[in-house]
């Protein structure tokens, strides 16, 4: 929610235009629209595919960089690279603070402050204003565009109060300058989650059909039962919902079952830069080469400056061509969880050695899961940013069913088969106590999604972040300091939001 001394609905959406224009092709898979002039706009129906594609835009900004930095960047995954940290350690350290927090890092990707997301939320309040007075060529089609706008903002604000906790609730969008409208107190995150619930329901009533879109990087009924599982968890765990929520979420789940999703037959086809859309997606951001920049997985990779001449050809040909600064890297104590029979190391990093006085020595590693792909002899990276797929969800289904005191075997053991492929019979999953299967599920959340922006929020809805964050050990256990500091920008554009707790 980025607060201006004057904001004005022509700069607005002639911003929103020009984004919708600009990525009205094969990104979104959308056709191509009308063109858009102030007097037009919010008069037809592609003004408002337009608006729609613009919403999208102002997701992937975040989804660069942000989105990783607060859903995983300070868990016990990452830690330092061989080409440094470029501002990244304040994450995996734990040494967040309300100067460092805003301060862009890692080749621009990050800069952790909330105004993005509110730029998103913005572009919703816009549709979901505008979109109605509009005539339709079918009321489905105003529908989907509604039930995109209330998923996006559902999710946009999911993210932000897991991120800070208490946010400025805002549901209309900002056309004027009146700082009683646009300066506001934060509202408290029972409030926020509320509403998240709200526009979720609001968001399924609105779909026309289970559907997804060509390329499944737009918000469809399945994604948003997967978000409303999400959500109900959280709302269980974390906030003490109870027995209702997981209920709740075992219930998305089942819708979610019923939609066209399966899980791959082989772990890395999932992330293949020419399988993008595949089935086990059921919400990605895209990235594409004209339409977006490189995104924060450059950071975990290598280029020249750092590569050991001196390391084994069979290595060499694994990474391929180098790119990118590394500056992330996932950590030894996560690496040495995956076994060697597990198909998801060698899918997720790439370990490297080089000899030292005659003994084959570890140099470093650089992520596989997420090497992007390679255009013109460069590198690029522009792996898709997946919200949610169907393992995800499968874990998030033993976790419920786990918290409601049911077996959460089946659902487990569906993962852990295609992980380990003919040697599943001696890592099968055997039922045992609740807090045995919680601790299992969050390892195998652990194996299945590293470096998938999920890690961090794991760890707090699991109340295991104190436990297994190597940078946190011997901090006071203050649940505080698990919400993000608020960034001294963002303080300095609205005067009526104060610092989280724990920061000064």
């Amino acid at each position: 929610m980025k607060i201006m001394k004057k904001v004005n609905t022509f700069f607005t959406l002639a911003v929103i235009a020009i984004a919708g224009l600009t990525s009205c092709t094969k990104t979104l898979e959308l056709d191509p629209i009308s063109q858009i002039s102030n007097q037009s706009f919010w008069k037809t129906e592609n003004d408002a595919t337009g608006a729609l594609n613009g919403m999208y835009v102002k997701l992937r900004t975040q989804a660069a960089g942000n989105l990783f930095a607060w859903g995983e960047a300070r868990s016990e995954v990452m830690d330092r690279s061989l080409g440094g940290t470029a501002g990244l350690q304040v994450f995996f350290l734990n040494e967040l603070n309300r100067s460092n927090v805003g301060v862009s890092a890692a080749n621009n990707t990050i800069n952790s402050t909330w105004q993005g997301m509110y730029a998103a939320v913005h572009a919703a309040n816009l549709l979901l204003k505008k979109t109605p007075q509009i005539s339709f060529s079918s009321e489905n089609n105003k529908n989907q565009i509604l039930a995109e706008a209330y998923a996006m903002r559902a999710y946009a604000y999911f993210v932000m109060t897991k991120t800070w906790g208490d946010l400025p609730l805002v549901l209309e969008p900002t056309e004027g300058s009146n700082p009683d409208v646009i300066m506001k107190e934060r509202s408290s995150k029972v409030v926020i989650m509320t509403q998240i619930k709200a526009d979720i329901d609001k968001a399924l009533g609105l779909f026309p059909d289970n559907a997804f879109k060509n390329g499944r990087n737009m918000w469809s009924r399945p994604a948003v039962n997967a978000l409303k599982a999400e959500v109900y968890l959280w709302n269980g765990k974390v906030m003490q919902g109870g027995q209702d929520d997981f209920r709740t979420a075992l219930k998305a789940i089942e819708e979610v079952e019923k939609s066209d999703v399966v899980l791959l037959d082989k772990y890395e086809s999932v992330f293949d830069y020419t399988n993008k859309g595949n089935k086990e997606i059921l919400m990605a951001v895209r990235f594409q080469d004209i339409e977006s920049s490189d995104n924060v997985f450059m950071n975990m990779y290598i280029d020249n400056s750092y590569m050991n001449k001196n390391t084994d050809q069979t290595t060499k040909d694994l990474i391929g061509v180098l790119g990118g600064l590394p500056a992330f890297t996932i950590s030894k104590l996560v690496r040495d969880q995956f076994s060697v029979d597990d198909q998801r190391r060698n899918a997720t990093f790439i370990e490297i050695y080089a000899p030292v006085n005659g003994v084959n020595t570890f140099y470093g590693s650089v992520v596989s899961k997420f090497s992007g792909t390679v255009i013109g002899g460069a590198r690029k990276f522009y792996d898709d940013i997946v919200l949610f797929r169907y393992a995800d969800v499968l874990l998030m289904k033993a976790e419920a069913q786990n918290a409601l005191s049911l077996d959460p075997t089946a659902a487990i053991n569906a993962v852990r088969k295609r992980a380990y492929g003919v040697n599943f019979p001696v890592h099968t999953y055997v039922n045992q106590s609740v807090v045995e299967n919680d601790k299992a599920i969050l390892k195998e959340r652990l194996l299945e999604l590293t470096v998938e922006g999920k890690r961090w929020w794991d760890l707090v809805r699991f109340n295991k972040a104190f436990e297994l964050v190597p940078s946190l050990a011997g901090k006071p256990l203050d649940n505080n300091l698990l919400l993000f500091p608020i960034a001294e920008t963002t303080l300095s554009l609205e005067p009526k939001v104060k610092q989280n707790l724990g920061y000064n």
